[in-house]
């Protein structure tokens, strides 16, 4: 199993519900309202300074699905500029 960890701009999480669809992942896990900044980005701090979020989108899948989940955000990368999105992926050991 894989785990796609996506950290994107609220304002794409329609892009991010899409692309997960799409890959064909089934199930996941949202953290609205995620504070942080990234080495492109401005902070996203839901402040009067930095009033915007991020969101954190969590996928667990067989390898294929996390593959094909990858490649979409790298296109969405770089369709809607590098950003407001960012994806890593880890190896899962076990799940209980």
């Amino acid at each position: 199993m894989k785990a796609v960890l996506i950290v994107h701009n609220m304002a794409i999480d329609e892009d991010i519900n899409e692309a997960i669809a799409t890959a064909g992942v089934d199930s996941y896990t949202k953290f609205p309202n995620t504070l942080g900044k990234g080495k492109l980005s401005e902070p996203h701090l839901n402040s009067e300074v930095w009033p915007e979020t991020n969101c954190c989108t969590l996928a667990i899948t067989d390898p294929e699905k996390a593959a094909e989940l990858m490649k979409i955000i790298a296109d969405l990368r770089s369709r809607l500029g590098a950003e407001g999105i960012k994806a890593f992926l880890w190896n899962i050991e076990q799940i209980t």
